[in-house]
């Protein structure tokens, strides 16, 4: 009787504590279940690219680059973009320096007009443009550092493109559905700040906590179906008993 009455009061007050949490969890998992991953991320709207080839002759070298730009890279990537092909020179600490593969120089900046028109060109849909802007910092939920441009089309899922000022490339694309994904994938995690760290203290202490509501509901379930079968037992005996007796 003390285990069945410490299980059962163990059981209902973190019951309490974590219940809200658990149904966080079921309806997360419920949502990701749902919700094809592929289209949360918009890749259902991601036109078919066919960079541009190389001509390795009109090309400066990474050494070149690196030497007018005034970078010592640790690290060089050519890369064919949106505005024609550019060196990517990572320092040993700070962002990386684009320029221009055929120049040495950094790309010019874009207008409007010119972002608007890469942004379409790299858009699966039938969907307009309706915004277009420059943010000075990329939001939290690009993961990206420094300024972004910012396309917003007016399709279903309010699709936004996140493009490089530099090369015009998208680096991200988020939408409503995402943004509604996002939500119910941080109360998943219990990361309702960044959603990216699955293994804080408090969410190892809530598992922990569950799991002990599971252990203590198995103790009760096993005790009261031992229960219940001595009272079928001896309901049977009564029983026979009665019909000999009779």
């Amino acid at each position: 009787m003390k285990v069945l009455r410490w299980s059962l009061q163990l059981h209902k007050w973190i019951g309490l504590v974590v219940g809200v949490q658990v149904l966080a969890w079921v309806a997360g998992g419920l949502i990701m279940t749902v919700l094809p991953i592929e289209k949360v991320r918009g890749e259902h709207h991601v036109a078919d690219a066919r960079p541009a080839p190389l001509d390795p002759s009109r090309l400066l070298s990474a050494a070149d680059v690196a030497r007018i730009a005034g970078v010592a890279p640790i690290d060089a990537d050519l890369k064919s973009t949106p505005r024609g092909p550019v060196w990517v020179l990572k320092p040993a600490s700070g962002e990386p320096v684009i320029r221009d593969a055929i120049l040495g120089t950094p790309l010019p900046p874009m207008d409007d007009e010119e972002v608007r028109t890469f942004a379409r060109l790299a858009y699966k849909g039938d969907a307009h443009v309706v915004a277009v802007r420059l943010l000075a910092e990329a939001p939290q939920e690009t993961g990206r550092t420094g300024p972004l441009w910012r396309v917003d089309f007016n399709d279903l899922e309010r699709t936004t493109f996140y493009l490089s000022p530099a090369t015009a490339e998208v680096v991200t694309r988020r939408s409503g559905l995402w943004r509604f994904y996002d939500v119910f994938w941080r109360l998943h995690i219990m990361d309702l700040k960044t959603g990216e760290n699955f293994n804080h203290p408090l969410i190892i202490a809530a598992a922990v906590l569950t799991l002990s509501i599971v252990v203590t509901g198995i103790i009760l379930l096993w005790i009261r179906l031992a229960r219940d079968l001595q009272q079928w037992r001896a309901a049977g005996r009564r029983a026979r008993e009665a019909r000999q007796a009779g």
